[in-house]
């Protein structure tokens, strides 16, 4: 089997436009075909959805105006842009961060397919901050850090229910231009709901640093420690927890006894760095965020890239994935050239039926799960 490649782009441009209209151009069918198969267009109005972003976060508003009109002001990219109870969308994940002696560090594992994720790392200045972090849902952020040192970073909960609430790379968003502290972006999370289940880790200069469990529909609860997986405390039992091998790796980052400095080397290892690629969970890239310097680092197995708010490079990078060995018992399939399957029609994939299906040891490769790959099968009954 050959293996995956992802393209990573460092962009920097300040206020929404050419530069963001053709990264718009480029992922709006994907995105918009996800948003169709996952009922996006019998969901809140557009007018519903602008009013909602107005209440609850009014800073944002001429942002996403901007945005709307530079996307061609169409009815389904305004709710799409809005993230207003959006369709469900899953994830992988670790985070923690940790605070010595002066030196502060946030770390993140970026767990899932490369065919699912932007690969776009932005520094922009939409509202009059500084911020920096890797783009999810075009102009929301999975992690990223702003001009005060504050980061933060997201992992999915582990809970499939959704409730009236925001997309939460819309609510990292909002956290990262408009608070400075750990204090005041908790005040943030506690009021701005999240429309599903999901886990933050956040630090800033000071050296506070947070993990936090977002409730669908709003309420959070504050964690012991700053360390995140992909469940959540309670009852509850997460969806996905032996595929993702939650409960493993936040036993291992709660153990975690090491310096900030050193944090990234134990993210870089077993059991947080993930290489089941073809099965849609492998680690896209590690990225270390220094609240001190304003910077990240994004980590790979071979090479790392350093970026900075005061030092920022526009540049590309192209990783390469193997492919991951496939769980025992499960038939292995050939791995088709990237250019004979159509990925505009990825995220429309059932999340949880792929990881059922691996969990009976009945899992496939996720090509196989498009609605229509290479080979001219069908979806896999349990894909929906």
């Amino acid at each position: 089997m050959t293996g995956m490649s992802l393209t990573f782009d460092a962009v920097r441009e300040e206020k929404p436009g050419p530069k963001w209209a053709a990264r718009w151009r480029r992922s709006w069918p994907a995105y918009e075909a996800w948003f169709v198969a996952r009922g996006g267009d019998s969901g809140p109005t557009r007018q519903e959805s602008r009013a909602a972003l107005l209440h609850w976060m009014p800073e944002l508003v001429p942002v996403y105006d901007r945005l709307v009109l530079i996307a061609g002001g169409s009815d389904r990219a305004a709710r799409f842009l809005a993230t207003w109870s959006p369709p469900r969308y899953l994830g992988g994940c670790s985070l923690a961060a940790r605070a010595e002696g002066g030196e502060v560090r946030l770390v993140r594992n970026y767990d899932l397919s490369p065919d699912l994720n932007e690969g776009l790392l932005l520094h922009s200045r939409w509202t009059g901050r500084r911020v920096m972090g890797m783009i999810e849902f075009l102009w929301g952020l999975s992690d990223g850090i702003n001009d005060a040192g504050l980061s933060v970073a997201l992992a999915y909960g582990g809970r499939g229910e959704t409730a009236a609430g925001f997309g939460v790379t819309t609510i990292l968003r909002y956290v990262l231009e408009t608070c400075e502290t750990v204090e005041e972006a908790l005040a943030v999370l506690r009021r701005v709901p999240s429309h599903m289940a999901y886990n933050l880790v956040l630090a800033d200069r000071t050296g506070r640093t947070a993990g936090v469990e977002l409730s669908p529909g709003g309420g959070i609860r504050i964690l012991p420690q700053a360390n995140a997986t992909n469940h959540q405390s309670g009852p509850t039992r997460a969806d996905r927890a032996a595929f993702t091998r939650s409960h493993e790796r936040l036993t291992h980052l709660n153990g975690l006894e090491v310096a900030p400095d050193a944090l990234t080397r134990s993210f870089l290892a077993e059991p947080l760095l993930q290489d089941r690629y073809s099965e849609g969970f492998g680690t896209l890239f590690t990225a270390e965020y220094d609240p001190n310097e304003r910077s990240i680092c994004l980590h790979w197995r071979d090479e790392k890239w350093q970026q900075s708010l005061d030092a920022f490079v526009e540049g590309q990078r192209v990783v390469r994935y193997p492919s991951g060995a496939t769980l025992a018992g499960s038939q292995a399939h050939p791995w088709p050239a990237p250019d004979t399957i159509d990925w505009s029609q990825a995220a429309q994939i059932d999340w949880l039926a792929v990881a059922a299906d691996y969990a009976s040891g009945r899992g496939q490769p996720i090509h196989c799960y498009l609605p229509h790959h290479s080979s001219g099968a069908a979806v896999p009954a349990a894909c929906g």
